[in-house]
């Protein structure tokens, strides 16, 4: 942490640290809305593809980071369980909360349901295809049964199946007649304000993070619970302010393709970059299976809403916040050993 040596480390300070990065993030995320609004308009690009792809990248920065470093750290499992606890609450919780921020229903359109969730659910079925070969092609002799060793090659991947997305995406830029131009005044101000946002979010992420991570030490908290649960909840702080505000301003599209694109991106980017950087990192599928099978859950569940009507209502929106505390009642009856779905 960069303030690790300057800020003593008590819970009263970790709790201050909280608070203190929780309102950077908040400005950060503003200027990254703000300035992914203004470079849309002057690139012409629909609302879809700003917030699946130039909002999801900026705000998915914190769950790529914590995986790099999971990754060189030696605690791969950890920055997985983190990237699938951050989607669980993407697609229950920020939903949730920016159809709860809007006056009425939470508009979506046939575009996100048939395009955006479905790649995505194409996205958590190709994770698992990977896992599946790394156990099946290099399975670890001295780990558990069902560990694999994930390698470069099997990597890549899903990294293949991003690069559709974003040819997909490049398609649709490409065939949109944008209706009003937006003017060159200022662009590259907005770069620069976006770039700013990206850092300072980086920054305010980490440091929560770090201080998330000495509080459930300092209690006793077990780091699976705080991964999965905590951990990931704080990196998904970005994307929940994010679509949130564009909610508000009644931008749904941008709202549910930032989370819809930055789960995409987190599973098919993130996750094979954490290999690359380290060559080839053990992976146990009788633990990170389930969890996608939960995730795959918590994504039908969603698909479903929003096919009603094209939109969420106030009690879809309670339904889908009841599902993630349901989420989170199983992970703590894990940690106690009250079910045992998952095996390590």
């Amino acid at each position: 942490m960069v303030l690790g040596s300057l800020v003593p480390s008590s819970p009263l300070a970790n709790v201050v640290v909280i608070l203190l990065t929780t309102g950077l993030i908040w400005v950060g995320s503003g200027w990254l809305e703000e300035s992914a609004d203004h470079l849309a308009a002057y690139y012409g690009l629909p609302a879809v593809v700003q917030g699946s792809i130039i909002v999801a990248l900026g705000s998915s920065f914190p769950e790529f980071a914590s995986v790099a470093i999971a990754a060189t750290a030696g605690v791969f499992d950890m920055g997985v369980g983190a990237i699938v606890g951050s989607a669980i609450f993407n697609i229950l919780v920020i939903p949730a909360l920016s159809g709860l921020a809007t006056d009425g229903d939470l508009e979506t359109s046939r575009l996100v349901v048939y395009k955006e969730a479905q790649f995505y659910m194409v996205a958590v079925a190709t994770l698992v295809v990977t896992f599946s070969l790394a156990v099946i092609y290099f399975p670890v002799p001295d780990g558990p049964a069902l560990t694999g060793q994930l390698t470069r090659p099997v990597a890549l991947i899903p990294l293949f199946l991003y690069g559709l997305y974003l040819f997909i995406q490049w398609q649709d830029v490409s065939e949109y007649e944008a209706e009003n131009a937006g003017v060159a005044d200022g662009i590259g101000r907005e770069w620069v304000r976006l770039l700013g946002g990206l850092l300072v979010i980086l920054v305010g992420v980490e440091q929560l993070v770090g201080s998330v991570e000495s509080l459930s030490g300092t209690f006793g908290v077990p780091t699976f619970l705080a991964g999965v649960t905590v951990v990931a909840a704080a990196t998904s702080l970005p994307d929940t302010l994010v679509s949130v505000r564009s909610a508000a301003d009644g931008n749904s599209a941008t709202s549910l393709g930032n989370v819809l694109g930055s789960n995409t991106f987190d599973l098919l980017v993130a996750i094979p970059v954490g290999v690359l950087i380290v060559g080839s990192v053990p992976v146990d599928f009788a633990v990170a299976v389930p969890m996608l099978g939960v995730l795959t859950l918590a994504t039908v569940l969603l698909f479903g809403l929003l096919r009603t009507d094209l939109s969420l209502s106030r009690v879809e929106c309670y339904a889908l916040g009841a599902a993630y505390l349901v989420f989170v009642g199983w992970v703590i009856a894990e940690t106690a050993g009250v079910t045992s779905l998952l095996r390590s």
